[in-house]
C-alpha cells in the first residue's frame, strides 16, 4: 500500500477496517509510520491542477482516518491513505466515480473480509469491491482475513491470487479449563466423550489434566470458573507477563477486574517507578472532562483495568496505551469487542464461552485466542477457555466446529440487492440491463446462484425500484435512479431507511415545529436506533412530563402516546416488534428517547451527567453523539440533493452544536481543542468569549478555568494534586496554542475578504 502511494504520487490508497477503534488505532499508526517519508513528486507535473492536493506540501505522504462522526474534512484531492470504515470507504469509491476521479485509486485492502457475511454492512464491502472490478480501472484489491473458511470461492470473486498461511510468529498453546483442571484443546474431542458421561452421572475422566489449579478457600471465589480465571490471570502477573481476560458483559467485566486487583500483592510490593507510572494514569484519566471511574480508581493502582464499550473512546484509549507499555498487567475487556481491540497478551482468558445466552461462534472464538502472543515480547502465547459444567459439551464442540463459510449479502433475504441494484443506477456505471448484468456477474453472489434465478431476482428488484419511484425508464429505455433515488444512495441509507426518512421529511416540512428543539433533534437521530439507546420508560415519562408546550407538539406530531408510554412504565413489559406496524412504532419511540439525549448534550449537559441522568454508561452517551452526527452529515446530503436548503442549513447548524456540545453562542470557543460542553460556558463566564480573548491569556489563567470545570472529583493527595494540576497545564498550553493559530487564521480571511 505505502509503495503503491511512494512511487506513484498521483495514486491513492483505502484501507477498509470494520469498527471505528481499529480506523482510529491504524490511521494513528500510519502517520507514525509515513513521518519523514517523502513521494517521487516528478510524476505530479502532468497532473492536472483539478486533481492535486490543495494543500501547499505535495511531498509528505497524508494519512486520513474516515468515519461516522469523525471531524475529518479533507477533500478526495488531498488524501494519499484513507483509513475508513465499510462505510465510508463505499462513499468516497461513489464520490470518486461520480467525480472521474477514480483512476486515482491505486489499491485497496480489505482488512477483516470475513465481514462481508455480516448481516448489516457486509453488502456495503460486497458493492464496493463489485464496482471496482467493473471498472477495470487496474485497482489492486487486497483481503485479509483470520477467520475464512471458502477463501478459494472469495479469490475466483475477485480474480486473486489466494495466499493461505498457519504461521504464527509466536506458537499459541490452547487449554480447556474445566473443574479446578486444565485440559490440552487439542483433547476436547475426548471430552465431548466425558460431557455425555458426566451428564449421565458417570464423572469419569477420559484424559489426564496437564495440571489443576487449587480450589480456594475465599467465598467470592468458590465457583471453580472463577477460581480458575483469578488463578490463571495472577500466575501470568507473578511471571512478569499480561493477562488478557474475556468477559460475556460490562457489569462482568467490571466486577472481574476488582476480584483480580484485590488479589493481586498489595502496592507496598511494587516498585517505585511502577506505582508512579499508575499514579500517572490516573491522573490522566482524572484529567478527562468525564472525570476518574469510581472502579478504576481501585484496580488501576493494583495494575488491572477493564475496558468495554461502556467507557468513553478517550478512557479506552488511556487504558490500552498504559497496557502496551506494561504499566498495566491484566485487562478485562467484553467479548464484542474482541474484533475491535488490538490488545495482545501473553495468555488470554475467557471467562465461559457465552455473549449473554448465546455460545459465542467459532470466528469469535479464533479472535479472541488470536489475541494471545505478543511479537517482540513472548516466546509463546497461551489461550485457555475457562467453562462450566454445563456448557462442557457444547464447548467441546464448539473447539472442534470449523469455520462457517461466509456468504453474499446480495440475497434476497438480506435485501442487499435491492441497495446495490439503486447504487449502480445512482452513479451510472450501469445504466440498461446488459451492463447491469454484466455488473452483477461480477458479485460474489453470482458465484453461489444459478445463473437463470439471479437474472430473475435482478428483474424483479429492478421491477420493485420502479415501483417505490426510486429507478425510472428513460424514453431510451435505460434504467435512471431518480432524484430521490440518488439522494438515498449519497446520504448512505438502504432504500426501505430512505422512503422512511423522506416521508419523514416531507411531513415535516408541510408542519415543522419552529419553537422549539425537539423536532430537529428527533429527526437527527438513525432510522435504526436498536442497539444505540435501550428506552427506560419511567426515565422516558419523566422526560415526556417536562416538556415545553413546542416539545409536547412535537411528541403528538411524530405519534408518540403519553398514555402507552405511562402503561410501558408502570409495568415491566418491553416493546412489541412482532409485525412491520409494530417495528416501525418501536422505532419512534426509542428515536424520541434519544432526542432527549441530544437535547441535553446540545444544551451543555456533559457527556457524564447525561450518562447519570439515563441511567447509561457514559461510552454508550459518546458513541450515540457520534453516530448521530454521522448520520446527520448523510441528513445534510440527502436535503442537498433534494433540494430542501432551509432544513439543510438547519442540520449543519445542530452538527456544529452536537460537536460542540453547546448552545449557539460558544460554538466559536468550543473549535478550541478541550472547549467543548460545560467547559466552554466556563469559559464563557469568566470572560473568556472569543477566540483572541483565550490566544491572550495566560496557561495559569486557563489552568484555574479548567479546575472550576472539572466534575467532582474524588480527594487525591498533594503529590497526586500536582500531577493533575500539571495535566491541566499541558491542556492549557495546548488550548492558547490552538486559540492562536485558529485567531490569527481568522485574521487572514478577514483581511483577504477586505482585499
Amino acid at each position: 500500500m505505502l509503495k503503491k502511494v511512494i512511487e506513484d504520487p498521483r495514486k491513492k490508497a483505502i484501507l477498509v477496517l470494520p469498527y471505528v477503534a481499529l480506523v482510529q488505532e491504524k490511521s494513528k499508526w500510519l502517520r507514525r509510520a509515513v513521518e519523514g517519508v517523502c513521494k517521487n513528486v516528478a510524476l505530479l507535473d502532468d497532473t492536472p491542477d483539478r486533481y492535486r492536493r490543495s494543500r501547499h506540501d505535495h511531498t509528505s505522504v497524508r494519512v486520513v482516518a474516515f468515519f461516522g462522526g469523525s471531524k475529518a474534512r479533507a477533500a478526495w484531492a488531498d488524501v494519499d491513505i484513507a483509513v475508513c470504515t465499510i462505510e465510508k470507504a463505499n462513499a468516497l469509491v461513489n464520490t470518486a466515480i461520480e467525480d472521474c476521479t477514480i483512476n486515482h485509486l491505486g489499491i485497496v485492502v480489505l482488512d477483516e473480509l470475513h465481514m462481508i457475511d455480516d448481516d448489516h454492512r457486509g453488502y456495503l464491502m460486497e458493492l464496493m469491491a463489485t464496482k471496482l472490478l467493473s471498472l477495470q480501472q487496474g485497482v489492486q484489491i487486497i483481503g485479509m482475513s483470520a477467520t475464512l473458511s471458502n477463501t478459494e470461492i472469495l479469490a475466483k470473486w475477485l480474480d486473486a491470487k489466494h495466499y493461505q498461511s498457519k504461521y504464527r510468529p509466536v506458537p499459541v498453546e490452547e487449554y480447556l479449563v474445566y473443574d479446578h483442571s486444565i485440559y490440552p484443546a487439542s483433547t476436547s474431542s475426548a471430552y465431548f466423550k466425558t460431557a455425555s458421561q458426566l451428564n449421565a452421572t458417570q464423572p469419569k475422566c477420559l484424559v489426564n489434566p496437564t495440571r489443576t489449579i487449587q480450589p480456594s478457600a475465599y467465598s467470592e471465589l468458590k465457583k471453580p470458573m472463577t477460581n480458575a480465571v483469578i488463578s490463571l490471570a495472577l500466575e501470568t502477573v507473578e511471571a512478569g507477563y499480561a493477562a488478557l481476560v474475556f468477559c460475556s458483559g460490562r457489569q462482568g467485566c467490571q466486577a472481574t477486574a476488582l476480584m483480580i486487583s484485590e488479589a493481586m500483592p498489595c502496592r507496598e510490593g511494587f516498585a517505585d517507578d511502577i506505582l508512579h507510572r499508575r499514579k500517572e494514569v490516573l491522573s490522566n484519566l482524572r484529567s478527562l472532562s468525564v472525570g476518574l471511574d469510581d472502579t478504576l480508581e481501585k484496580t488501576i493502582i493494583q495494575g488491572v483495568a477493564f475496558h468495554h464499550a461502556g467507557l468513553t473512546t478517550e478512557e479506552r484509549d488511556i487504558v490500552a496505551e498504559a497496557y502496551d507499555r506494561g504499566t498495566i498487567k491484566v485487562i478485562v475487556a467484553t467479548c464484542s469487542l474482541a474484533a475491535g481491540i488490538n490488545l495482545p497478551a501473553r495468555r488470554v482468558i475467557l471467562q465461559g464461552a457465552r455473549m449473554g445466552r448465546d455460545l459465542i461462534g467459532p470466528a469469535m472464538l479464533r479472535q479472541m485466542r488470536g489475541r494471545a502472543g505478543r511479537k517482540g515480547k513472548d516466546e509463546i502465547g497461551e489461550s485457555y477457555l475457562c467453562c462450566e459444567k454445563k456448557d462442557l459439551e457444547e464447548v467441546a464442540q464448539l473447539l472442534e466446529a470449523d469455520l462457517p463459510a461466509v456468504e453474499s449479502c446480495l440475497t434476497p433475504q438480506k435485501r442487499g440487492i435491492n441497495r446495490a441494484l439503486l447504487e449502480v443506477l445512482a452513479i451510472r456505471l450501469a445504466t440498461h440491463a446488459n451492463a447491469i448484468d454484466d455488473y452483477m456477474s461480477r458479485t460474489l453472489l453470482s458465484h453461489t446462484m444459478d445463473r437463470g434465478i439471479l437474472n430473475e431476482m435482478v428483474e424483479k428488484t429492478i421491477q420493485e425500484l420502479i415501483d417505490i419511484n426510486l429507478v425510472t425508464v428513460n424514453s431510451t429505455g435505460s434504467y435512471e435512479a431518480t432524484l430521490l433515488g440518488q439522494a438515498i444512495v449519497f446520504s448512505s441509507l438502504t432504500p426501505e431507511d430512505g422512503i422512511f426518512v423522506h416521508e419523514e421529511l416531507q411531513r415535516a416540512l408541510r408542519a415543522f415545529v419552529m419553537d422549539g428543539e425537539m423536532h430537529i433533534f428527533y429527526i437527527f437521530t438513525p432510522v435504526q436506533p436498536a442497539g444505540l439507546v435501550d428506552i427506560s420508560w419511567p426515565i422516558f415519562r419523566r422526560e415526556m412530563d417536562g416538556l415545553d408546550e413546542s416539545g409536547l407538539r412535537v411528541l403528538n406530531f411524530v405519534g408518540i402516546n403519553p398514555g402507552f408510554v405511562n402503561r410501558m412504565a408502570n409495568s415491566s413489559r418491553t416493546l412489541p416488534e412482532r409485525t412491520l406496524e409494530e417495528i416501525n412504532t418501536a422505532r419512534v419511540y426509542r428515536r424520541f428517547y434519544a432526542a432527549f439525549h441530544l437535547r441535553d448534550l446540545c444544551n451543555e449537559l456533559p457527556i457524564h451527567a447525561v450518562a447519570r441522568k439515563y441511567e447509561t454508561p457514559r461510552g454508550f452517551v459518546q458513541n450515540l453523539a457520534q453516530t448521530c452526527e454521522g448520520f446527520a452529515a448523510g441528513m445534510v446530503k440527502f436535503c442537498d440533493r433534494m433540494g430542501m436548503g432551509m432544513l439543510r442549513s438547519v442540520l449543519e447548524h445542530m452538527i456544529d452544536r452536537l460537536k460542540a456540545g453547546a448552545k449557539a453562542d460558544l460554538l466559536e470557543l468550543a473549535k478550541i481543542p478541550f472547549v467543548k460542553s460545560r467547559t466552554a460556558r466556563v469559559f464563557w463566564e469568566n470572560g473568556m468569549r472569543s477566540l483572541r480573548a483565550v490566544a491572550e491569556a495566560s496557561p495559569t489563567d486557563i489552568v484555574a478555568i479548567l479546575l472550576l470545570a472539572q466534575p467532582k472529583k474524588s480527594k487525591i493527595s498533594g503529590e497526586e494534586e500536582e500531577k493533575y494540576r500539571q495535566k491541566l497545564m499541558l491542556k492549557a498550553e495546548i488550548i492558547v496554542s490552538a486559540a492562536s493559530r485558529l485567531w490569527e487564521r481568522q485574521q487572514q480571511i478577514e483581511i483577504e475578504d477586505e482585499i
